[in-house]
């Protein structure tokens, strides 16, 4: 594992490297606990004035978790599903609570996991080469890694289409929703991260002599009105309901939701809801509950399967349409799992 993250000390900058290209980055439980443990360390370190993370490659900042050594893994019945999210849980919540500056640098895919190593940080900075997705529904599972804390805070309700739809975003559609806080180029990104290697009275300002305006406006802007209209409604029949009488992007919206797990697209509204009212520690508390009973279920298996194994792109989603998944199914997806809950 050593060389799949890698920290280095840069004046008063700590600096996390992911180090996969070759998967996009993905991150994998020792990586967490790896990143987690120098988090702490850095944390009470007089010497660090600001942490920054930044993704190998060309291709990805974070493209999310190992989800295929996840889908081995909850099949055999091993515990490294639950140590997995235990500790990238526990990661997240360091990063959204982090006593100092903490600078994610979204330079290319940033999806799942990645979302999780960045979305909860004070400084979230893009590039033109961001693209952006909470994909779960699609795989059987739900936006986690505190993306029920995030998603819902989003204007109006980005939070519910982004999380049901796994919608994808360029940076400036996350700048326009508040995903990225800065946008800057590709090509300043080192001179960034070399300015806050010095002491610094505030890590804003830099980021801020950094700072851009993308190329191109944002594309959701134009959309917002329908997304609000829809997206707002109690479940999610209502919500399909509402987009199958509204315009040809709305239908194109349904039709997307037809592809999605049944059981993921109920348990990600009912989380996101919830979510809105709760704090960030309150949110991964409830989505381990979430992931540790969908172990013992079927559409994650059959989601990855579909997706990223044999790539038939056709899962069969057991219950396969929403009449089906009845409340109290739902309620028990939120019930304390076999392992018990998630302590921080």
């Amino acid at each position: 594992m050593s060389d799949e993250v890698l920290f280095d000390r840069r004046g008063r900058l700590g600096l996390i490297t992911l180090n996969r290209p070759k998967a996009l980055n993905a991150i994998n439980t020792a990586m967490c606990a790896a990143i987690l443990e120098q988090l702490e360390a850095w944390e009470t370190d007089d010497e660090i004035g600001a942490v920054a993370i930044v993704g190998t490659g060309d291709r990805a900042f974070c493209a999310g978790g190992d989800v295929v050594g996840l889908h081995r893994a909850g099949q055999a019945g091993s515990s490294d599903w639950e140590e997995f999210f235990a500790t990238e849980y526990r990661m997240n919540h360091k990063i959204g609570t982090y006593a100092k500056p903490y600078v994610a640098i979204l330079d290319g895919i940033t999806m799942g996991g990645g979302v999780g190593l960045s979305i909860h940080a004070p400084y979230r900075v893009a590039t033109e080469n961001l693209l952006f997705a909470m994909p779960e529904t699609g795989i059987g599972l739900i936006p986690d890694v505190g993306g029920t804390h995030a998603l819902p805070r989003l204007p109006g309700e980005l939070g519910a289409y982004l999380g049901l739809t796994g919608a994808r975003l360029k940076a400036e559609d996350c700048l326009y929703a508040g995903i990225a806080t800065h946008y800057t180029a590709s090509g300043n990104v080192d001179g960034l991260l070399q300015a806050l290697e010095v002491p610094v009275d505030s890590v804003a300002e830099v980021v801020e002599q950094f700072e851009a305006a993308p190329e191109q406006p944002p594309t959701v802007e134009a959309h917002r009105e329908q997304i609000d209209k829809h997206f707002a409604a109690s479940s999610v029949e209502e919500i399909m309901s509402s987009l199958s009488m509204g315009s040809e992007w709305a239908e194109g919206q349904r039709d997307t939701l037809m592809r999605m797990s049944p059981t993921s697209m109920k348990l990600t509204l009912r989380a996101l809801r919830e979510g809105a009212d709760d704090d960030l520690a309150g949110c991964l508390k409830r989505e381990y509950r979430v992931v540790g009973n969908i172990k013992n279920g079927h559409d994650f298996f059959e989601g990855v399967r579909a997706q990223l194994i044999d790539k038939d792109r056709k899962p069969r989603w057991d219950p396969s349409n929403l009449r089906d998944v009845g409340d109290d199914m739902v309620d028990g997806y939120f019930q304390t799992p076999p392992h018990g809950d998630l302590k921080l």
